[in-house]
């Protein structure tokens, strides 16, 4: 699944997502993956594996349901998912800016 969104179809009246650390795409991959680019076209991918084997995780818990998972979408350029979680795109952007890969612990 792939979602492509411009600038203007992600935000609210007077919100400009412009910041190079917002997502610009999103493709869910297979293995609990998220394929992701930045509005400075920064490409990686966030590995959200490990939440299969975290003991607890919050509000992050849900997300072991891969239906649940599958259901990332972008809002506001910050990836989100029905259940109210959200990773900060900030924080996302610099992992994968020096690795290109980021594995996200739980």
């Amino acid at each position: 699944m792939s979602i492509q969104t411009t600038p203007e179809a992600d935000q609210a009246a007077g919100v400009i997502p412009a910041a190079p650390w917002r997502v610009k795409a999103l493709s869910v991959l297979p293995d609990y993956r998220l394929a992701v680019t930045f509005m400075d076209d920064t490409k990686g991918i966030a590995d959200f594996s490990s939440v299969l084997t975290a003991k607890e995780c919050g509000i992050f818990e849900a997300l072991k349901d891969k239906a649940c998972f599958d259901q990332a979408r972008l809002d506001l350029g910050v990836v989100a998912w029905p259940n109210g979680a959200d990773i900060d795109p900030a924080w996302m952007y610099e992992q994968i800016r020096e690795n290109k890969l980021w594995i996200v612990h739980f």
